[in-house]
């Protein structure tokens, strides 16, 4: 019953999105008044409110030529601008033009035009992300070989040219990133990205594709400015499972970060930093050369920070594949194969509860969700062609 009465506090609202496949990301913009959904069927769609509570289509386009996994908005102050990564092995950056309307699409929807596409990629790209406004106009991909490559915008009023910058091997399969959106600076809070793997099972991976002093699947990877490198600072071996999404909270005076983890449950990870005296050289070290000593109490095995799981929930019966924060880090959303979309809220009591469900009702004809799901997990990087698709 309280579950019940919590969801009560929140409106939901259904959308047709009129996609042909499998939805695999939804972006909102800066301002929450703009949403981006990317699919198998290939296509990017764009919303907007209509000032009445409801959600109008303004734009769709074929963005690739294979299944687009994720789509995110850069910051406002460069523009109307996408990203989009897809199976094809490419990304591509998107930008609005005016309010005139694509040529042979319905009235209404606007021209999006691809301004540039990155072509390094030998594999699928799993994820892009735009980064903090405060490091200028960087995106950061990762793909299925597990490589992590960040680039730059040398001249924000143009696009089409783009800087391979890093490019960064992990000798693991990338699934997902995250950046810490917190404001960086030299010392205290160097530029911090988290990232997943979605290997099956990292221990019994061959002797040369692991790194021995880590089994988890979320690492922690840190700019050093003193060598002009991202260096990995931590592992998180506490997260064992594969990973499907990273979130960092936004963070409004902590003293600590707060990750959330989608895996085969939801998981809130707080990184804090160590103090300098314990904590080592703080990511000036060369690639790979920070994730040595094993944290306190086995949950990290990096010297910089020590990582704690706050919260674990498997209320999603199934894997968890999408985790999202509002703007202010005090309420956490996940979706999972069991039809539902849960918010998660810190208490008085420091303890995360659920305070609402959105559950998909399901349609005319269609059997209900069954308490537990079951799931057939199939990783991105395990695919050999686009109609190879997961089911979930």
């Amino acid at each position: 019953m309280a579950e019940l009465a919590a969801t009560n506090l929140f409106e939901s609202q259904t959308i047709n999105a009129d996609h042909k496949d499998l939805i695999h990301d939804v972006a909102y913009d800066f301002y929450g008044e703009r949403m981006a959904t990317c699919s198998s069927d290939q296509y990017v769609k764009v919303w907007d409110t209509d000032g009445r509570g409801g959600w109008r289509l303004t734009g769709s386009w074929k963005a690739h030529h294979g299944s687009v996994w994720k789509v995110t908005w850069a910051h406002p102050e460069f523009g109307q601008v996408l990203a989009t990564c897809s199976f094809d092995r490419t990304v591509a950056i998107w930008e609005e033009v005016g309010d005139t309307t694509a040529p042979g699409s319905e009235k209404g929807l606007r021209t999006w035009v691809k301004r540039s596409n990155l072509v390094d990629s030998r594999t699928s790209v799993t994820d892009v992300k735009f980064g903090p406004k405060h490091l200028g106009l960087l995106l950061v991909t990762c793909s299925a070989d597990g490589i992590i490559r960040i680039y730059e915008a040398p001249d924000v009023m143009n696009l089409a040219q783009w800087t391979l910058q890093h490019e960064i091997p992990t000798k693991v399969s990338i699934s997902c990133l995250s950046w810490n959106p917190t404001l960086s600076s030299n010392r205290v809070n160097p530029p911090m990205l988290a990232v997943g793997s979605d290997e099956p099972n990292i221990s019994n991976a061959s002797s040369n594709q692991v790194d021995k002093t880590c089994n988890g699947k979320v690492f922690i990877y840190e700019y050093a400015e003193t060598s002009r490198r991202w260096t990995r600072t931590d592992c998180v071996s506490a997260v064992q499972e594969p990973v499907n999404d990273l979130a960092f909270a936004p963070n409004l005076g902590r003293s600590f970060h707060l990750l959330a983890v989608a895996t085969k449950d939801v998981r809130i990870i707080k990184i804090e930093p160590l103090p300098e005296s314990s904590g080592g050289a703080g990511g000036a070290a060369g690639a790979g050369g920070a994730g040595g000593a094993v944290g306190a109490a086995g949950n990290g095995c990096g010297a910089r920070y020590k990582t704690e799981v706050l919260a674990a929930f498997d209320d999603h019966y199934s894997c968890v594949w999408r985790v999202s924060w509002n703007v202010t880090g005090t309420l956490l959303a996940s979706s999972g194969d069991d039809c539902c979309v849960r918010l998660w809220k810190m208490q008085y009591l420091n303890q995360w509860k659920c305070v609402a469900v959105f559950k998909n009702e399901p349609q005319t004809g269609d059997s209900p969700t069954p308490g537990r799901a079951h799931t057939t997990y199939t990783r991105l990087a395990a695919m050999a062609n686009a109609a190879h698709m997961p089911h979930h």
